[in-house]
């Protein structure tokens, strides 16, 4: 089942709105946009997998309230559809090297909810711009 056009833009939105509650630093936001009533997990670079949202949302709330966490730009991101789970796969631009991430989301009440957000260190770099246009 190929994932329709709105959807498509709405899931991109969704992990807009993860990235840009990293990047202001916003809890609040962070706890929105995860799962409330579904199985949640986050493995964040280096650490051990979560799998209680309770647990997750400190992790954010520790990592957004450090000073010295970085600036992360989200890039290339792609929306990979199984059914009604999709994933938005992307690139984590953090200076000049990037991380590899998956962000899975699930319908909860008619909003797109994470349910999993894995980053791992990958020696790739994001396609061009005129590679993610190929892709689409």
């Amino acid at each position: 089942m190929e994932v329709l056009m709105a959807d498509r833009e709405v899931l991109l939105f969704a992990n807009e709105v993860f990235y840009q509650a990293f990047a202001n630093r916003d809890i609040d936001a962070m706890q929105h946009i995860w799962a409330s009533g579904t199985p949640v997990c986050c493995i964040h670079p280096g650490w051990d997998a979560i799998h209680v949202r309770e647990y997750i949302l400190e992790s954010w709330h520790s990592i957004l309230s450090n000073p010295e966490s970085p600036t992360i730009h989200c890039r290339a991101a792609q929306v990979v559809t199984w059914g009604d789970v999709n994933a938005v796969v992307c690139f984590e631009q953090i200076g000049q090297s990037f991380l590899i991430a998956t962000n899975l989301f699930v319908q909860e009440a008619g909003q797109w909810r994470m349910v999993l957000h894995q980053a791992s260190p990958t020696s790739a770099k994001p396609p061009t711009e005129d590679d993610v246009g190929a892709i689409n």
